[in-house]
């Protein structure tokens, strides 16, 4: 099988990394000194100059390029391309917005790191990770389980079906959500001079906080419908909380804290 990477950054680096240590070659496409870096580490075995040649293509792109990546190239018929994007569903209208020659299928590695770039990649990123498959009723189940069998070998130890939909509105949550709390967070101005005042609670609450705004700004907007009512159903429970403190009404945050607590709970004994 001859395989592809579009993006050798964090993510499309490491599954080249996982790929090689699995005992696979592929081929990469990213800015020429990327790829170099690539070839030299005997990550990649070439730069790729064109997407017609390969059975499988993994799209590692921000959401734009990848939509651009896909739509101004030819890929062999019936080949496997499979986008790595945070979002679902814009990949997916967009792909079905036309016949294609090909077969495609939206997919979202549960794992990353607060850095960016090749450089920071590694063969064990994915190992006991999640994989997310977004299929539909036009999803290829061939390719799903060619993809399956494959993300076992890169070290993923749990494969999440659902459609992008869903995928987007849980996304939002668990992921986009948070890198917003914790980039609001750390604009307050007691984080001033917190050197020596803090423990792990401080550094689990802002170890997300430097995002890339040039490439999160689009990435949220493309679920900004779900981040937003996410947002709103924070803020109103905050409010709460908030109430709860302004008024001196202890019983109420005990209340507050004790049903985050139980709820909490709850949600450990569903992993």
């Amino acid at each position: 099988m001859k395989i592809l990477i579009a993006g050798l950054g964090l993510i499309g680096g490491s599954i080249a990394k996982a790929l090689k240590r699995a005992g696979y070659a592929a081929d990469g496409f990213d800015r020429r000194n990327v790829c170099g870096a690539a070839i030299k580490e005997n990550v990649i075995e070439k730069e790729a100059c064109g997407c017609a040649a390969y059975d499988l293509v993994l799209v590692a792109l921000p959401p734009d390029a990848a939509i651009a990546f896909i739509g101004d190239n030819q890929f062999k018929d019936g080949a496997i391309v499979a986008d790595i994007c945070g979002v679902k569903g814009a990949l997916e209208r967009f792909v079905y917005a036309e016949s294609r020659n090909f077969r495609y299928v939206g997919c979202h590695p549960m794992a990353g790191k607060e850095v960016s770039g090749f450089e920071n990649s590694c063969e064990d990123l994915f190992d006991g990770a999640s994989m997310i498959i977004a299929e539909n009723g036009r999803t290829d189940k061939n390719a799903v389980r060619e993809l399956e069998a494959l993300f076992g070998k890169l070290g993923f130890s749990r494969i999440v079906r659902c459609s992008a939909e869903y995928h987007d509105k849980k996304i939002a949550y668990t992921s986009q959500l948070a890198h917003i709390v914790s980039n609001a967070y750390v604009k307050s101005e007691t984080a001033d001079g917190y050197a020596g005042f803090t423990g792990g609670s401080f550094q689990d609450m802002t170890r997300i906080a430097g995002v890339d705004e040039k490439v999160w700004t689009r990435l949220y907007f493309l679920n900004r419908q779900n981040i937003a009512e996410e947002l709103r159903g924070l803020i109103c429970r905050l409010q709460e909380y908030e109430s709860a403190l302004v008024s001196g009404n202890e019983e109420e945050l005990a209340r507050l804290l004790r049903e985050g607590r139980l709820r909490k709970e709850k949600l450990d004994t569903e992993k």
